[in-house]
Order: C-alpha cells, then structure tokens, then sequence
C-alpha cells in the first residue's frame, strides 16, 4: 500500500492500537458492517457536519440538506460521512449561545482532526454556529468549505410583512408602550417566523452568511438563498461536489485566506450595515489564521465605504430581497474598486476573477445600491475609544439615532442583566431621555457576553414616546437591533475595566464622530475607586471556569487564549 494511500481516505487518522495494519483492517471489518464494500472504500472520504438539533428551529430542515450534500458528494465520486456536532441555538440557549461559540469551534476541530476525512463541508446557520465552524476549519486546515442554512421568508400581520427579529423588537417596543394590545401581540407570535431558517434581516446571521462567501470559504451565491428553497438544496448539492476537488486538490484554508481577506469581509461588513456581533467573529478568524486586526482598522475603512444593501435594522427590506437582487456575487461586483480582487476562492479562482463573470446592480432592483447612490453615506459601525473604553469599544452608527451620536448625560448603572430586569421600570429611578443607561458585568469573563446591551426603554418613557437613549455595556446586542447602543467595552467590568468604576450620577460623554466614549471622573477620584474595586469570582466549575478564566476580550475576538 503506497504512503498516499495510508494518509488519505479512509486511512486517514487511524485508531492507535500499535498496528497501523490492525488499525485499517479493523476499520474495514466496522465499516462492512454498515454495507460498504472496497470500492466505497477507495474514494475521497468528505464528512459533513450536521448541526441538526429539535431545539435548533433555525435549521429545521438540516436533515435535507445533508441528504442534498451527500447526492453532491457521490456525484462526484468521494464517500459522504455525516457526524453530529454541538447545535447552538439562539433563543432557546441559556444564558447565551456566545458562551459556547467556542466549544463549538473546538468540538469540530478535535472531531475533524480525530476522524478520516479528506475534506468537510460545514452545515451550520445560527449566530455562533458559522463562526465557531469557520474557526475550526482554520485551525485544523483541511479542506473545507461552508454551508449555512439560509434565511427564512418573511412572515405577515394584517397587511405589514413581518421578518424576525427586527420587526419583533419593533412591535414589541410597541406594546411596552401601550400602543398594541395582548392579543395583538399574541397574533404576532403566530406571524413573525414564516418558516425554517435563520434571522431575514441583516441580523448575526445574515452578516456573517455574507462574509464567509466574502472570505472565499464558499461557493458564490451561497450566502443568501433561503431555508425553504431548491436554491438552497442546489447550493448544498453544488458544495458537496466541490469538496471532492477540494480534497483532490488539497486546497485548505491556510492556502486561501490573507489579510486582504479579512479586509474584503470588513469591507462587505460596513457595505451590508451587517451586525456589530462580526466584528468579534471576524477577529477571531483572523487570529486563528494568524492574521492581526486592530479596532483601529474598522473607522479606516468605514470612512470609505457606504452602506449600499438595504435590509433591516439599516433599511427596508429583507434576505431574500438580496437573494432576488442576486445576492452577495452582485454586492462584491459593485465594491470592487474597494476590495482586494487577488484574494483566493475555494473555487480555486481568484476574487477578480470569479467578479469579471459577474453582474452589476440591475437598474430594475434598489436592494442592492451602487456606490454613487448609496443607501446611506456610512460609516455603518463605529469603532469608540477613551476613558471608558481604553481599549475599545463598537456602536452601530447606521442603526443609531443621529441627534443621539453626540450626547452628555448622567449614568445609571446595572450591575447585571437581571438587575436591569427587575429596575428597569421603576418610576422611583427617575430615569429621564437625557439618562446614559450602564449595564455591566456582561462581557465575556463576566456572564459569556450575552445580547443584553440593547436595554429596553424604561415603560414609563416608551410610554411618553421615548424609543432611543444611549445605552454603554460590555454585552452584545443582536444584529436585529438598532438603537445608539455602545457595545463591548474593553477592558469589561469583570476584567478590572473602567465600566466597574461608573457610579450612578457619573457623566458619560459619546461623540461618535470623534470616535469617543468617556467616564468625566478625575483622576483622584477615578484612582480612589480603583483601589477599592472587588472583581467578582469565576464560575464554580466546568466550561463556564475555563470560559471565564482564559477567554480574550471582545477587542481581540474573544476566543480563548490557547487557541
């Protein structure tokens, strides 16, 4: 039997009994159980990550599109593996999906690595599930490309089309504020979510669908058509084929992804006014690919790109408006004078070269904008440093309110997210529009970085017609959210960071287009509290204890630090 012939395919990561022949033999001997023969055995061995889960209503119909990736495989001659990972799921996930965005990641790492497979193909959709899934493709570098499950088509309620979970946040402002009644917000539950699939506005995602295709770890076109389609299922189809040349041409990520890469996906970022969360993700895959980016990069490139997709939070319209308006390939096409076009693609071309092919914006469509009649000006999301936040800190300019962007008002600080539950409606805290809203402890040492920063409107304030204020954490908020919400402090609270010293009454200044969040404390002041200052203890026990004692902060992508 030929070197090759002992690392790849079936042969590849055998079983340490001590006997490399005893290993293949054996594994021969299981796999006749299950009806595979020695020319099954002969071919490329794909695996395909499945992430189906009853809890995961986002990947509701995962089970078919692994059926659609194995026909893709066998068409081209490799030998289809699927195997289970862990399925992360939004809104049934507590306290936070981010917690395990990383177990994630290195539970596909060690399975890939642990198992035969010539390359893999990564069926996954919610928020954490494509990041976690990128990263481990990254750091165990085989061939790999990715598959997500696509958005849902948007739902109805009397007359007005309806999309999770923009409109969910809308509608439910409404009725904190007295303005829908009980049961219209129960005929709602019914209307939001249409379908399988993930969030169709331009949630977490979404975003990050669109910037895996940007970083070439897709096949074009995949990022946007949606759960329910045969779109969807040819997508699958088509990247179970290509995992086979894939593994035949022994094309990894390491091979594929550089720094003008992850330029491109930041980029696309701003261009899709895309969730804050893919600023965290993105710097996370770029660490792993051994490519440093700094906060400092997002306002560079922000200044110079619009915002030309419009889907909510940021616009009107939703996912599978930018699928009809041909997708993420058309969108590349129009940033091009903006985009490294010499980065490399899994379809084994380069950017330039899949975009010489490609259409421009149809003059028929306003989904998609051009450069010189853009939605919005930009800058999408903006990057804040200062007292408050030293080493960073991120708002989402496009989402925000513009008389709300340069603002000086007093703190009133949440120690938690349960705290801001309980509080947050209290008359007695005489809250008032003017009120910067603190919630802290939130970050990722903290409580795992949960979605919390988007505090809602105290009832009492929706009710008189207040539906913004400024709102400072160390938490994320969701892609789906809007508001001038300042996000990811660095240092957290939890960390020793300047967000623990805030004390009621403090004043907070924000002034976006100076790039500045500030806590106005002097300094001896400033120092007192310091001095005084008790970080809390990490978790008992378990992932939460090694979450808590190695992960990274927000600013550097929040993985952990070994990895």
């Amino acid at each position: 039997m030929s070197k090759s012939e002992n690392s790849s395919g079936i042969n590849r990561n055998l079983t340490q009994y001590g006997d490399r022949d005893f290993s293949r033999f054996i594994r021969r001997a299981f796999l006749s159980s299950a009806g595979y023969d020695a020319e099954d055995l002969a071919r490329p061995v794909i695996g395909i990550v499945n992430t189906s889960s009853d809890y995961n209503t986002c990947q509701r119909q995962m089970p078919e599109m692994v059926a659609a990736v194995k026909r893709g495989v066998l068409e081209a001659g490799g030998l289809p593996f699927a195997f289970p990972t862990i399925s992360l799921n939004e809104i049934l996930t507590s306290p936070t999906t981010m917690l395990f965005r990383n177990l994630a990641a290195m539970e596909t790492e060690e399975m890939i690595r642990a198992q035969p497979m010539d390359a893999v193909v990564l069926l996954g959709g919610c928020d954490k599930t494509v990041p976690a899934q990128s990263m481990a493709a990254i750091s165990a570098n085989i061939p790999a490309i990715q598959v997500v499950a696509g958005p849902m088509l948007t739902g109805s309620w009397r007359g007005q089309r309806l999309g999770a979970c923009t409109d969910c946040r809308r509608l439910w402002t409404e009725y904190r504020a007295g303005e829908l009644e009980k049961a219209d917000i129960e005929e709602i539950e019914g209307a939001l979510c249409a379908t399988g699939g993930t969030c169709m506005v331009m949630g977490t995602a979404s975003t990050m669908a669109c910037l895996v295709e940007t970083l070439g770890l897709m096949l074009p076109g995949g990022a946007t058509p949606p759960h329910t389609t045969g779109d969807r299922l040819k997508n699958c189809v088509a990247s179970g084929r290509r995992a086979v040349r894939l593994a035949e041409l022994n094309l990894c990520p390491a091979d594929i992804l550089t720094a003008g890469s992850f330029t491109n996906a930041l980029t696309v970022l701003m261009a899709l006014s895309g969730s804050t969360n893919a600023v965290i993700h993105l710097f996370a895959m770029a660490r792993r690919a051994g490519i440093q980016l700094a906060l400092k990069e997002i306002n560079a490139i922000a200044k110079k790109v619009p915002v030309l997709v419009d889907c909510k939070p940021a616009g009107a319209g939703y996912l599978e408006d930018l699928h009809h308006a041909g997708g993420v390939p058309v969108l590349l096409k129009e940033l091009a004078p903006l985009l490294d076009t010499g980065a490399r693609t899994i379809t084994g071309r380069t950017l330039g070269e899949e975009l010489d092919a490609g259409a421009a914006p149809g003059s028929w469509q306003t989904t998609i904008r051009t450069l010189d009649n853009p939605l919005l000006p930009g800058p999408a999301i903006t990057a804040l440093f200062g007292s408050l936040a030293p080493d960073g800190a991120v708002i989402k300019s496009a989402a925000a309110t513009p008389a709300l962007m340069r603002h000086r008002g007093p703190a009133a600080v949440f120690e938690s997210s349960e705290d801001a539950a309980d509080r947050i409606d209290d008359p007695g805290l005489h809250l008032t529009p003017d009120h910067v809203l603190v919630l802290r402890n939130a970050g990722p040492r903290g409580r795992g970085m949960p979605e919390a920063g988007s505090l809602p409107i105290p009832k009492y304030l929706a009710a008189q017609g207040v539906r913004d204020m400024v709102r400072v954490s160390d938490a994320r908020m969701s892609g789906t959210a809007y508001g001038t919400v300042v996000l990811h402090c660095a240092p957290e609270a939890a960390a020793g960071g300047p967000l623990a010293l805030v004390e009621d009454g403090d004043e907070i200044e924000l002034d976006v287009a100076e790039n500045r969040i500030d806590l106005l404390v002097d300094n001896p002041e400033f120092e007192r509290r310091r001095a005084a200052l008790v970080l809390p203890d990490p978790p008992q026990r378990g992932w939460r204890r090694l979450y808590a004692e190695r992960v990274l902060q927000a600013n550097e992508g929040a993985d952990l630090d070994f990895l």
